[in-house]
């Protein structure tokens, strides 16, 4: 596939320069806007950013989608193309993600062989996971209807270029939640004239962890994390009210659900024993990501056939993808790619000296292109 290569990192490059926050992606919303209309696509601006580009008689369409926001982290890179907005990164690869899908775009509006409708789909705040329901509630779907939607998310870690998926469960959801405990303060001196909620609230984080370890079936894949313990104590006060934040995650919707109830009756049962109250508030952001059998057939037979090393059946991940919207609405697959075991490509994702490997644009790119005409044959609609 003819690609220009070097104008591939520059441009990827470029956006990790100007990293923007979920639902504040304005430059990187406007620049990818303009090159797809440089492109030859028609283009469509709401919260996120829609190509649409057609080809012969097919009437059957699919969505690619890619995300476009940067994280609330602080880069310590020292590489030529650091980010220019002091706080915010692309600590995740969204900016390789971008450059990927515009360089298939540009490389399909170019020589389409093909035959049907590409919708390249570019959503704003996948971190905070509101940027595909943002796009659903615009109906995106009902404006651009599609048969099925993929996804690729680099992987630090794993060989440079390998591409993973899997039927089935993909990625873990995530649930947020947060217990405050109102209690009564008073004197460091003679707590039993109070109800020290720091107490109350540390035998609450204690009693979370048998949710995981007795509670769901051994192998369930869940995991709950207290992240933030808040009080209003100081150093000879107790404290009359304590919050505890985190998160949940899990790998079914029923698993979800027990999490939740058991997380209820643990906070209110504590909460009650000691006399005071306890309110819990538990929501939902990420849904698990699940993956169709035919796309990801498709997804699998493509990477094969283009030669790249392939996992067909990996693990499920534990972190979240609000792709699981998309691929809740119609038939999808997520797939991962290498991003390279070792240096800055091999540091964790979210990690402040991160950067994603300007090796893969080629890949992802090919692979766009090479599955667009798997699933939109020339043969098949004449």
């Amino acid at each position: 596939m003819d690609l220009n290569l070097p104008e591939l990192r520059r441009l990827r490059q470029s956006f990790h320069k100007a990293p923007e926050l979920g639902f504040h992606e304005t430059e990187t919303k406007a620049r990818v806007a303009t090159l797809l209309r440089q492109y030859g696509l028609e283009v469509h601006e709401g919260v996120g950013v829609v190509g649409i580009l057609r080809a012969g008689q097919g009437n059957r369409a699919i969505g690619l989608r890619v995300d476009m926001d940067a994280l609330p982290i602080q880069e310590a890179s020292e590489h030529d193309y650091v980010s220019q907005n002091p706080g915010v990164m692309h600590a995740c690869g969204h900016d390789g993600h971008m450059t990927m899908l515009l360089g298939a775009a540009e490389a399909l509006a170019a020589n389409p062989g093909f035959s049907g409708t590409v919708v390249f789909l570019f959503q704003p705040n996948e971190e905070l996971g509101l940027g595909a329901q943002a796009m659903l509630d615009e109906d995106v779907l009902g404006r651009f209807p599609i048969d099925e939607v993929y996804a690729i998310h680099n992987l630090p870690g794993a060989p440079t270029g390998q591409i993973s998926t899997r039927n089935g469960l993909i990625c873990s959801s995530e649930s947020l939640f947060e217990i405050t405990v109102t209690g009564q303060g008073g004197h460091a001196s003679m707590p039993q004239a109070g109800r020290d909620a720091l107490t109350i609230g540390s035998e609450i984080v204690l009693a979370l962890q048998t949710i995981v370890a007795r509670k769901l079936a051994p192998g369930a894949g869940a995991v709950v994390s207290v992240t933030e313990f808040l009080t209003d104590g100081q150093r000879n006060v107790l404290p009359g009210t304590a919050t505890l934040k985190g998160d949940a995650r899990a790998r079914s919707p029923e698993d979800r659900n027990e999490i939740e109830a058991h997380m209820r009756q643990i906070a209110h049962g504590i909460a009650s024993a000691h006399g005071v109250e306890a309110h819990v508030d538990y929501r939902t952001e990420f849904i698990e990501t699940i993956n169709a059998p035919i796309p990801t057939e498709a997804a699998i037979r493509v990477a094969q056939k283009s030669g790249f090393d392939t996992i067909p059946d990996r693990q499920p991940m534990s972190f979240s993808e609000d792709f699981a919207h998309f691929s809740a609405a119609v038939p999808g697959c997520f797939i991962l790619l290498g991003n390279g075991e070792n240096g800055p490509n091999g540091q964790p994702l979210h990690s402040n000296d991160y950067d994603f490997n300007d090796a893969l644009l080629p890949i992802g790119a090919e692979f766009w292109a090479n599955l667009v005409r798997d699933r939109l044959p020339l043969q098949e609609n004449g």
